[in-house]
């Protein structure tokens, strides 16, 4: 249990209930996805939400089955109530933050940015946030600013209706603090004319993917001489997106992903320190190989024996003999970064012109 984050989960009700009826087709705000997704991340030992609960009756009843201690703000005028709800639930974690050391993570469920100088102060006091928020009614300012940022509408368990698919993050709409109406309009009695189906979002390219998780453990392997495992590749990823997600790219788990990669070569993985837990690194022959024999193949075909090549328009060229060249899924930056390998690696050599004011590649004789 010493080795479990301890998770502090603080709902901004009313954000969360709202955003829910308004972008998911009226339907009711549940809980369990949000908890199954945290009790894999740790052990939730406080869970508070806040809201004025005379407009959700039905909401404190689910609630309070969930062991959610229930905080009432008690109704006020216009936005004086909505920053009433914000201050108190900011002044209660950082008062948590500083009472229990032990509390390791902060789940702060909201798509307001007023939260984004919380969501700062608590990992200032070295405190790891989780956030969780509607999709179309999180403010953009919000997920950069966390550790790890959650959509409601992505999380296993939520059905979101086909005319509320994903469209795109928008900020929170103004008045989303005011009370839901007392009666929905009410349905339509006839069937709708068929249609054809709402788009849905397309899947995520796992080659942009490919790239990103290679340009990662190259730097990673750049800046640290321990080895790059698993665990902290995905630490990284997060960082770099907190949104970051696996599952939105079609794969069950971290792992499962990367066998997928190790499978393309893009990486290779072997034994790590602890089980299920193992070291990522690129591959140190094979396609890098391949592919500097292709940029000297390329070299020659263009400048000849002891004629030069100038780097521009060269990754071009490079494409129209293999299609599928990417520096980017080698692990390198930029095209230029490649060149310089190549070079290094003797299959060219590179020096800048000032005449030519460019680059130019003469290819190594064997």
């Amino acid at each position: 249990m010493d080795q479990e984050d301890r998770i502090a989960l603080f709902l901004d009700y009313e954000n969360l209930a709202l955003g829910v009826r308004d972008h998911h087709g009226g339907r009711a705000f549940d809980l369990r996805p949000i908890a199954d997704a945290l009790a894999e991340r740790g052990r939730v030992v406080v869970r508070r939400a806040y809201a004025d609960w005379s407009y959700f009756d039905e909401d404190r009843r689910m609630l309070t089955r969930s062991h959610v201690e229930l905080i009432e703000i008690p109704q006020r005028m216009g936005a004086s109530r909505k920053n009433a709800a914000d201050i108190k639930m900011a002044v209660d974690a950082v008062e948590l933050a500083f009472e229990r050391e032990y509390i390791s993570t902060f789940v702060i469920g909201t798509g307001d940015s007023d939260f984004t100088p919380l969501v700062h102060k608590l990992r200032e006091l070295n405190k790891r946030v989780i956030g969780v928020g509607v999709e179309n009614s999180t403010s953009a300012l919000l997920p950069p600013a966390c550790d790890e940022f959650l959509f409601y509408d992505r999380l296993e368990g939520v059905e979101v209706p086909p005319a509320a698919g994903r469209r795109g993050r928008a900020a929170r709409p103004a008045g989303t603090g005011a009370p839901p109406p007392a009666e929905r309009p009410a349905e339509p009695t006839e069937p709708p004319a068929e249609t054809a189906p709402a788009a849905e979002e397309p899947a995520r390219d796992v080659d942009t993917l490919s790239v990103l998780v290679a340009q990662t453990v190259a730097g990673m392997q750049g800046s640290s001489s321990g080895e790059v495992t698993a665990s902290g590749l995905k630490r990284t990823l997060l960082r770099k997106d907190p949104t970051f997600s696996e599952s939105d790219y079609g794969f069950r788990t971290f792992g499962e992903l990367l066998r997928h990669l190790a499978g393309h070569n893009v990486i290779e993985l072997a034994a790590g320190p602890a089980k299920g837990d193992p070291e990522v690194s690129l591959p140190e022959r094979g396609d890098r190989e391949v592919a500097f024999a292709l940029l000297r193949s390329v070299v020659l075909d263009l400048a000849g024996e002891g004629g030069a090549a100038a780097l521009s328009g060269l990754k071009d060229q490079l494409r129209r003999a293999r299609p599928d060249f990417s520096e980017k899924k080698l692990g390198y930056r930029s095209f230029l970064q490649f060149c310089k390998a190549a070079a290094t690696s003797g299959a060219v050599e590179l020096r800048w012109s000032a005449d030519a004011e460019d680059y130019l590649l003469t290819p190594q004789t064997a």
